[in-house]
């Protein structure tokens, strides 16, 4: 049964001596109400998931289906209701408190007074870095997501897609072991969009981070991912939980093989089954 908001707090179970030493994400019957004016939302529920250091791992499904909220229940940002979750052995809350992921959300959140170096530097400010390490750390992942030249630009200045790759650089800048990412390709156009993958690919193998990722887009999530986690709505749960067996190293030409056409038909088709049309 899900448990309600103001039930007892969520036990957090420590499963750190029994997982794995590579388990980054470890979720067990985790459930999430939330409590309105109008009855309770069961925005989540009976949710398991293991996710391993160096996955790529998408969240896809309908509108509504709990993919963000469990993005902002590992980054405790929102929390569970019951069940259990750990990000590198800790609790979410413990794991946001050692800078242990970095969250790049669906608009690129930059200030407009401050440059792109500046807004990379934030997060480092906040952290009391000293300028010599905030300078090195900006340089390296300004290059990291190919912005090298702009750092003296603002927002303004930048096209939508560049701005999405100033505000990467900012995530990895704390250097997390975790990238939590909520759809933040989704406002671009898809020629845009196919190019910042490649490039999003190619970072995922220079840095060899874990990488959670929302998207509403079958040939994104194929593209992009080790796993493919399907969710369907009301209230939001695994549907299936889908292996990829293509090439890490991957190109666009990829899309039209029968291995990529096989897996995104299985996304499909699981989105179908969990009533993901009915709206």
């Amino acid at each position: 049964m899900t448990a309600l908001a103001g039930a007892k707090d969520t036990e957090m179970v420590d499963n750190h001596k029994s997982a794995s030493p590579d388990r980054v994400i470890d979720i067990e019957k985790l459930s999430l109400t939330f409590e309105t004016g109008d009855g309770p939302v069961h925005a989540l529920s009976d949710i398991d998931l293991k996710i391993e250091q160096g996955d790529f791992v998408s969240f896809i499904g309908p509108s509504g289906c709990g993919k963000t909220t469990l993005l902002r229940v590992i980054a405790d940002l929102e929390k569970p209701t019951a069940g259990s979750i750990t990000v590198n052995g800790v609790s979410p809350e413990e794991a946001r408190l050692n800078r242990a992921y970095g969250y790049v959300f669906q608009a690129a959140a930059l200030y407009s007074w401050r440059t792109i170096a500046n807004n990379v530097a934030l997060p480092l400010e906040i952290m009391g870095l000293s300028r010599s390490e905030r300078q090195e750390r900006i340089a390296r992942n300004l290059e990291l997501v190919n912005l090298t030249g702009f750092e003296k630009k603002y927002p303004w200045q930048l096209s939508g897609g560049m701005q999405q790759r100033a505000s990467i650089a900012r995530a990895l800048a704390v250097e997390p072991d975790l990238l939590l990412m909520d759809e933040p390709f989704g406002a671009l156009d898809e020629i845009v969009r196919d190019h910042l993958n490649e490039q999003l690919l190619q970072l995922w193998a220079k840095t060899s981070k874990t990488v959670a990722f929302v998207t509403h887009s079958i040939p994104e999530a194929v593209f992009l991912s080790t796993k493919i986690v399907v969710l369907c709505p009301r209230p939001g749960r695994i549907y299936d939980v889908i292996e990829s067996d293509l090439p890490r190293e991957r190109t666009l030409d990829i899309r039209e093989s029968p291995e990529f056409l096989k897996i995104a038909h299985r996304v499909r088709e699981g989105l179908k089954a969990g009533h993901s049309y009915e709206d």
